[in-house]
C-alpha cells in the first residue's frame, strides 16, 4: 500500500471545520468560537464552516456530505475536526473514497475521528492524529505550548519533529458551561516523562491506531482493517483511551483479541498515550487516577508479554485526551530511538 503526504497549507488559506461526530459546537459556542479565533489569530488560516457543523443530530449522509464537500473544495487546502463524538462509524459506508483520493488534503482530529483517519490510511493518504478546535484549539486561557508547536509544524512543515514529554499535564476538565472555565488556563501537575520498555532498539515504522475504544469498534464492524494485515508489518502502533475511562480488563480484552487476530503482532513499537483519568462522571482523586493508570499500564504489558514480547513500548506519550496534545502523523514515518530515548515523527 503507498501513503503520501498531501500538500500542505500555508498561513492565509482556508481551513474546513466539520462535524463528522457530533455538533456539539451548537451546544457549547464558547470553546468552539475561541477555537475558530486562534485558527485565525495564530495560524493566519481563515476557517470554513459547513452545514452540519454547528448542528446537533445531523444524519450520517449530512456529515459524509460535508466531508466530501471539503476535500472537493479547490480552496480548501485543509481539514479540521470541531471534536469527536461516538457514531462516526455510522459515516464510513457513506464515503466516496476515489473523490476523496483524487483531493488529498490534511485532515487533523481524534478519538472518535480515529475513524476516518483509518479511513484516509486506507485511501493512500497521511492524516494527523490531534487538534479539534473545541478541546486543543479552545482550551481556557492559551494554547499549551507544546501543542502549538506540534500543530504548527503539522499544519505547515514537512519534515521530522522530535516528540518531547510535557514538563506539565493536565486531564481534569471545567465545565464549557460555566463563563468562569474560561477566564484562566487550566491547572497542571509536574510531568512524569516517558516510561520506555524493550528499548535496547531503533525502529521506524508507519504510524496507525489512535482511539483503542474506536478501533475495537472498527475490528466488530470489520471496516477500515486491511485484509491483508500485512501493511502494518513493521508499523509503529499508537494508543490512547478516552474520557469513558476503559477499565483495565476491556484494554486488556481489546488488545488480546488483536492479538488473535494477527494484528498487534505485526507493529515493531507501541506508543501508548498518558491515559486520561478523571471525567464528570468519574471525578477520580489522584491517588485514585495514578491506580487506574498503573492497572492500564499492566494490561497493556500483559497483552504485549503474550503477543508480542519484546516489543517496543513507550508509555505515558502525551498523544491523547490529556493536555498538552502532540499531533502524530497518521500513516506517516515515525522513529523510536531506544537507547536514545528518543521519539521523531515526520510530518
Amino acid at each position: 500500500m503507498t501513503i503520501s503526504y498531501p500538500p500542505k497549507p500555508s498561513p492565509g488559506d482556508r481551513i474546513a471545520v466539520i462535524s463528522p461526530s457530533s455538533g456539539l459546537p451548537a451546544l457549547f459556542p464558547r470553546p468552539y468560537e475561541l477555537g475558530l479565533e486562534r485558527l485565525r489569530k495564530e495560524f493566519g488560516l481563515e476557517p470554513v464552516e459547513y452545514p452540519s457543523t454547528r448542528r446537533m443530530g445531523a444524519t450520517p449522509r449530512e456529515r459524509a456530505d460535508d466531508i466530501h464537500a471539503a476535500f472537493a473544495d479547490p480552496q480548501v487546502r485543509a481539514i479540521v475536526a470541531s471534536i469527536g463524538g461516538e457514531d462516526q462509524i455510522t459515516v464510513l459506508p457513506l464515503l466516496d473514497r476515489e473523490l476523496i483520493r483524487a483531493n488529498p488534503k490534511p485532515f487533523f482530529g481524534m478519538s472518535d475521528n480515529t475513524n476516518l483517519l483509518a479511513f484516509l490510511y486506507n485511501t493512500g493518504i497521511v492524516g494527523y492524529h490531534g487538534a479539534c478546535v473545541m478541546v486543543e484549539l479552545g482550551r481556557p486561557g492559551a494554547l499549551h505550548p507544546q501543542t502549538a508547536d506540534s500543530l504548527r509544524a503539522a499544519l505547515f512543515t514537512s519534515g521530522p519533529y522530535d516528540l518531547a514529554p510535557a514538563e506539565r499535564w493536565n486531564d481534569v476538565n471545567r465545565d464549557w458551561a460555566d463563563p468562569a472555565t474560561f477566564e484562566a488556563e487550566p491547572g497542571t501537575r509536574p510531568g512524569t516523562g516517558w516510561s520506555w520498555v524493550g528499548a535496547d532498539r531503533v525502529v521506524e515504522g508507519r504510524g496507525w491506531g489512535g482511539n483503542l475504544e474506536i478501533l475495537g469498534w472498527l475490528l466488530m464492524a470489520d471496516r477500515e482493517i486491511a485484509r491483508d494485515l500485512s501493511v502494518y508489518d513493521g508499523g509503529v502502533l499508537f494508543l490512547e483511551t478516552s474520557e469513558e475511562l476503559p477499565s483495565a480488563t476491556e484494554v486488556f480484552r481489546t488488545l488480546r483479541n488483536m492479538g488473535e487476530r494477527g494484528l498487534l503482532q505485526r507493529f515493531s513499537a507501541l506508543l501508548m498515550g498518558r491515559p486520561k483519568t478523571w471525567s464528570f462522571e468519574r471525578p477520580n482523586s489522584p491517588e485514585d487516577g495514578a491506580r487506574y493508570a498503573a492497572e492500564q499500564r499492566e494490561a497493556v504489558e500483559r497483552a504485549l508479554r503474550l503477543y508480542a514480547p519484546g516489543m517496543t513500548a513507550v508509555f505515558d506519550v502525551d498523544l491523547g485526551h490529556t493536555d498538552p496534545q502532540l499531533v502524530i502523523p497518521y500513516g506517516g514515518t515515525i522513529r523510536v530511538d531506544g537507547p536514545a530515548r528518543r521519539i521523531t515523527v515526520t510530518y
